[in-house]
């Protein structure tokens, strides 16, 4: 059944307001809730996040103050959205266990992009992204046991595994070879706009969560390798913002934020398994479609366009979590040893990243290997969750064993 949120009229924006005891909303449980729930809740938080920050960017070099108390009514109610689905994680996870399921997101998020991208060279934008965010959660999993003496298997059940990826050292890279070529506004696929507003929004929230949380703990191996990894989520949103075709209007991007909220709250509403969850997906779709017309509106008397000349003229088939094990694993026998080069890929360590690599790491182990050592002096091996049998690259099968 198609849906066109063009064709439909959400709840009025003068409605939309909530107090303090709707905007209360109940947590899920950590113990039993399911990982995707979890999943889909980090998700739209970023999203939510990038589409205030795109509305006060946009606010602050637009001289209309028209559209400027427009931006801002609207904008009040998506950071109500935020707080209403951020609120929704459980103050009793630690932040280490928060950062699992922020990874749990990246692979299996982005994985599911990458296999639906009709566009060869962002398709491969995902695909090599997503062999790093891996190596992440299998560096933070051991940090986890490590600190806290439980295992990640709690927090991805057997979803996602975890085992190395691209080793997290490689991925120091210089920042000009993190900048990839943009799509073309004009002649992509709507499913690739909506794709790439999706990965980049996700790993900016990534980002920022990384760049606050890391701080607040004590053990100095802990506080080094959220550093190392923070860096490399500096890099990735380079890497995802870069296929954005600069060249599109304000007016543009703000109907294209718009619509991709009305594609993600749908996609999740249609898949949600927690009936409470499920009825604020609901709830923020319905407003969303407000959001979009408003949008729509803006662009056909600033632009002199119509939207249907951007968006798709229906929701593409439904963003889904589930696992990626065999595709991620196909990557990992293929693509490991990919590095970048300008806006393109190589399997060779060329000039510019081995200098940076000497810069960054000095000669000495960073954080991510040291954190691997550090647990199998601590338990006698390293962390993994394999469920489907070895790891497909024979060099990382060492230690896979106590």
């Amino acid at each position: 059944m198609t849906f066109n949120p063009l064709e439909q009229r959400g709840i009025p924006l003068e409605r939309q307001i909530r107090n303090w005891r709707e905007l209360d909303v109940e947590p899920i449980d950590p113990n039993h809730a399911d990982p995707y729930t979890r999943c889909r809740i980090i998700t739209m938080n970023g999203i939510e996040v990038e589409a205030i920050m795109f509305s006060h960017h946009f606010a602050r070099v637009c001289p209309d103050m028209e559209v400027k108390r427009k931006l801002a009514e609207v904008r009040y109610t998506e950071q109500q959205q935020q707080k209403a689905v951020n609120w929704l994680l459980p103050g009793l996870s630690s932040v280490l266990e928060t950062t699992i399921a922020y990874e749990q997101v990246a692979v299996d998020l982005t994985a599911w992009v990458a296999r639906m991208e009709p566009d060869p060279y962002l398709k491969q934008a995902y695909q090599f992204g997503v062999l790093e965010d891996f190596d992440h959660l299998y560096r933070y999993s051991n940090l986890y046991e490590m600190i806290e003496h439980r295992k990640a298997e709690k927090i991805v059940d057997q979803l996602t595994e975890v085992i190395p990826g691209r080793p997290t050292k490689y991925h120091h890279r210089h920042p000009a070879d993190n900048v990839r070529d943009p799509y073309d506004k004009d002649r992509t696929n709507p499913l690739s706009k909506l794709h790439a507003l999706t990965i980049m929004s996700a790993e900016q929230q990534t980002m920022n969560f990384y760049m606050n949380v890391g701080p607040q703990y004590m053990e100095p191996i802990a506080r080094q390798l959220y550093q190392e990894i923070g860096l490399i989520e500096e890099e990735h949103v380079t890497h995802y913002e870069s296929l954005v075709d600069p060249g599109e209007t304000w007016w543009e991007r703000l109907v294209n934020h718009e619509y991709n909220e009305c594609y993600l709250y749908y996609s999740f509403m249609q898949q949600e398994s927690d009936p409470k969850v499920k009825a604020l997906w609901e709830l923020h779709l319905n407003m969303e479609l407000e959001h979009l017309h408003i949008a729509c509106d803006l662009m056909r008397r600033h632009d002199g366009r119509e939207p249907e000349e951007v968006l798709a003229p229906e929701l593409p088939n439904v963003l889904t979590f589930e696992p990626n094990k065999a595709y991620v694993r196909e990557l990992l026998a293929t693509q490991l040893d990919l590095t970048t080069l300008g806006a393109g890929y190589v399997r060779e360590a060329h000039e510019r990243f081995e200098r940076m690599q000497e810069q960054i790491h000095g000669g000495e182990a960073p954080p991510s290997e040291r954190v691997i050592d550090e647990h199998r002096g601590m338990f006698g091996r390293e962390y993994r969750l394999n469920t489907e049998g070895e790891h497909p690259d024979a060099s990382l099968r060492e230690h896979e064993r106590a």
